[in-house]
């Protein structure tokens, strides 16, 4: 499992807290189906796909997030990208959930003076927990990322396991203030 953090942990929780505001429509919408009733299945099927279809008024805000395994949130980012939907980097955005920076237009994200992104070299986790060197994975990881992120990356000497932090002035700079 490529890891863009400690190991991941798949009870850990959301890697972004959503607002719960009536704009703000939720990424995840898959649901178990009620048992009874197949008219009421297919009335909710219409309405999430009406959903699907109709441009977004919402935002999704990322409150604290520590990262975890890049596919998951590389699937999230996809579906937010999808959605019109603009982001809120309102706290941490550590590890994979900097991957929002290459996912979504920068004209849909802004940062609040709260923001604070955690950028590390990408790493190959086993499953006994173990960590190894995935510098090849690294060099593509950085290159996904928008040219003023990459300046700042390699300005600050590259990525390395040990995490360098973006926020600020020299945030705000890169990013829109919300």
């Amino acid at each position: 499992m490529l890891s863009y953090n400690a190991p991941w942990n798949p009870s850990g929780g959301s890697p972004v807290e959503l607002p719960t505001d009536e704009r703000t429509r939720c990424l995840s919408r898959a649901r178990v189906w009620p048992k009874e009733g197949s008219v009421r299945r297919i009335v909710l099927a219409a309405v999430l796909s009406l959903i699907a279809l109709t441009p977004a008024a919402g935002e999704v805000r990322i409150m604290a997030s520590s990262g975890g395994e890049v596919t998951e949130y590389l699937k999230l980012f996809a579906t937010l990208r999808q959605s019109g939907e603009r982001v809120v980097i309102d706290g941490p955005c550590f590890s994979a959930c900097t991957l929002v920076l290459s996912a979504v237009p920068a004209d849909r994200i802004c940062v609040t003076p709260k923001a604070v992104l955690g950028f590390h070299a990408a790493r190959w986790v086993d499953g006994q927990g173990r960590q190894y060197d995935a510098s090849a994975e690294t060099r593509v990881l950085v290159a996904t990322y928008p040219a003023g992120i990459q300046e700042w990356i390699r300005r600050q000497g590259g990525l390395k396991s040990r995490p360098i932090f973006l926020r600020g002035r020299q945030l705000a700079a890169m990013y829109r203030r919300c």
